[in-house]
């Protein structure tokens, strides 16, 4: 049995003013602004999760011995709090998140945060701060950042024995402000995000310091992002950048939507999940194949496969229109966004915001 942890609140005595609020709302952008408060919780070997608090949004105190500094303990979870058409709030899917989380926790060798102590944290931070959450009617969202990391101070090559937990929150505007546009990929044949036995699964620090060398080299191709091949054979297509990837096979009615499965390299999207129960939901056939470049450049150049998308938090669905390889480029569909990977996207979000019926217990109200 779970012990319940308390939260001790300090809500801020000086917030920012509603008019300063509404300013940064009507153009948050992503990432950029965050809310008055954090959360915060610690871990001490021997003790457990101790000290639960809601405060004041501010800067960290750290120690330059810090143990995630030196050997890089740290997780962390992304997902969305939307408004609702009866202006009431919820979060997406926190239950996956916080199980993620603790799978994430597991392979990195710190504590898990009970799942009813993650969404808990989550929660108080978005009722704290509910005015900053974006009126209903669009795909704004307020984004939740939820992390963990080394406390312990020392050099000593081990898993540290103190940890912090916290959750932060940001307001997020539409991803895409001025409609929905289609990326340009680069196949990276000379770095791998993740090896079979690597920490391929978690969402830690590491995986994306150890990507921004490759999504470099994308830009240097004149790309918007890096696709990741597989460690051994460099021809099985993994995910892409931040995102997991779909391919749509055929079209209309008749359409299968396939992603690569997961063979323990690749991160278990929350988003990547939720499109294979929608996309079933609108009468779709899907699977979980292994698909080699030469698969995708072939089936683009006979018409087999049709439609490209990125699905993750951030973006929710991103059309793909070009990929770059050193062996050539070639183009996906017509280049634009496809009707199949529009209609996913417009469901997903709708499921999000309230305007279509939750079959799948996903959308969590904020009480």
């Amino acid at each position: 049995m779970t012990t319940r942890i308390d939260f001790d609140l300090k809500p801020s005595a000086q917030p920012l003013s509603p008019a300063e609020r509404e300013a940064v709302l009507a153009n948050p952008g992503f990432g950029r602004y965050f809310t008055d408060h954090m959360v915060t919780i610690r871990w001490t070997e021997g003790r457990g999760w101790h000290e639960a608090l809601l405060q004041p949004y501010a800067p960290l105190q750290m120690d330059p011995a810090n143990m995630t500094l030196h050997y890089g303990q740290s997780i962390f979870e992304g997902l969305k709090a939307f408004r609702q058409p009866d202006d009431s709030v919820a979060l997406f899917r926190p239950e996956a998140n916080a199980a993620r989380f603790q799978r994430s926790a597991r392979r990195l060798a710190m504590p898990e945060l009970p799942v009813e102590t993650f969404i808990e944290a989550c929660e108080l931070l978005v009722r704290q701060d509910q005015s900053w959450v974006p009126a209903a009617g669009g795909e704004e969202s307020l984004y939740l950042r939820p992390f963990m990391f080394a406390t312990e101070v020392g050099l000593g090559v081990r898993p540290a024995n103190e940890y912090t937990f916290m959750v932060l929150a940001s307001p997020a505007g539409p991803y895409f402000p001025g409609g929905v546009e289609p990326v340009s990929v680069w196949l990276s044949e000379d770095y791998v995000r993740a090896a079979p036995g690597g920490t391929g699964e978690a969402k830690c620090a590491g995986n994306y310091a150890a990507s921004l060398v490759a999504q470099a080299e994308a830009a240097q191709q004149g790309c918007d992002q890096v696709v990741w091949l597989d460690a051994t054979e460099h021809r099985w297509i993994e995910e892409m950048g931040g995102m997991n990837l779909y391919f749509v096979y055929g079209s209309g009615a008749d359409a299968k939507i396939v992603t690569p499965e997961l063979t323990g390299t690749l991160l278990p999207g929350i988003t990547r999940d939720s499109l294979l129960s929608l996309a079933t939901d609108l009468g779709y056939r899907t699977g979980e194949a292994r698909i080699s470049t030469g698969d995708w450049r072939r089936g683009n150049a006979e018409g087999e496969i049709t439609e490209v998308f990125a699905c993750g938090t951030a973006a929710a669905i991103t059309p793909v229109g070009e990929a770059k390889s050193r062996g050539g480029s070639w183009t996906v569909g017509d280049g634009s966004p496809g009707e199949i990977t529009m209609r996913l996207r417009e469901a997903l979000l709708a499921v999000q915001t309230g305007r279509a019926e939750d079959r799948h217990g996903w959308v969590h109200p904020i009480r």
